[in-house]
């Protein structure tokens, strides 16, 4: 009886912790792929757009769109390295482009050979195709959210990286000229963000990168699940 009750109790943890530490550990990598992919979060549409604001709380890694007290989206995101922080202070969202790519880094393709590299590296006969950023939200010059893989530590060049499935989400509710905050806390941390905080986000560590020549379609704008949204 004790095995069964602990073979049980095992079971469970890796059904439900697909997101944490230990749990990575004991899953295949096909495992975690599936469980990275199927992440979500839910959204909801609010009753006034002009009220809606962001905050950003860069040591939970966390992202609330709210309406007054009522919170609409509740997001893990990716933040700034130490050497590339994320800035902090209030800003307002001022540019959205749902199929941007970069201007600076990406990709060199010539006779169906494809390296990653930077713009200024591209060599005569090269040809540059910006790395896709999808659902790009800036708040400061070369400063956005957009898409792109999520790890549970400092990892971004800066800006604020959101999970494929929820950035259209995100990308929905706000406007030019929605209001941002981002600290290094915020109180929802202890209220909204604790589900997040214990535990349920998404990890991208040692998952397998597509193929560079997915990079160079368009397919990574639009490869996520069709966002939903509560009334």
């Amino acid at each position: 009886m004790v095995t069964k009750i602990r073979l049980l109790a095992a079971t469970a943890a890796l059904t439900t912790a697909f997101f944490t530490s230990c749990a990575l550990e004991d899953q295949s990598v096909a495992a975690r792929q599936a469980a990275y992919n199927a992440y979500d979060r839910p959204a909801t549409l609010p009753t006034n757009p002009a009220n809606v604001r962001v905050k950003v709380s860069l040591d939970a890694g966390i992202t609330y769109v709210m309406e007054g007290d009522k919170p609409l989206l509740v997001m893990p995101v990716g933040v700034g390295r130490a050497d590339k922080p994320t800035p902090t202070g209030n800003f307002r969202i001022y540019g959205k482009n749902h199929k941007r790519r970069a201007n600076t880094h990406g990709f060199a393709v010539r006779n169906g050979q494809i390296r990653r590299t930077f713009l200024r590296d591209v060599q005569s006969g090269e040809r540059f195709v910006g790395t896709p950023m999808p659902y790009w939200t800036e708040f400061r010059t070369a400063y956005g959210f957009h898409t792109g893989w999520i790890r549970p530590y400092p990892h971004t060049n800066g800006c604020l990286r959101m999970h494929h499935n929820i950035a259209p989400k995100f990308f929905r509710l706000v406007r030019n000229g929605t209001p941002l905050n981002i600290a290094r806390t915020q109180p929802e941390d202890a209220t909204l963000g604790q589900e997040i905080l214990n535990g349920y986000r998404p990890n991208a560590e040692g998952l397998v990168d597509h193929p560079l020549e997915y990079y160079l379609t368009d397919r990574y704008f639009t490869d996520h699940k069709e966002p939903t949204f509560n009334q």
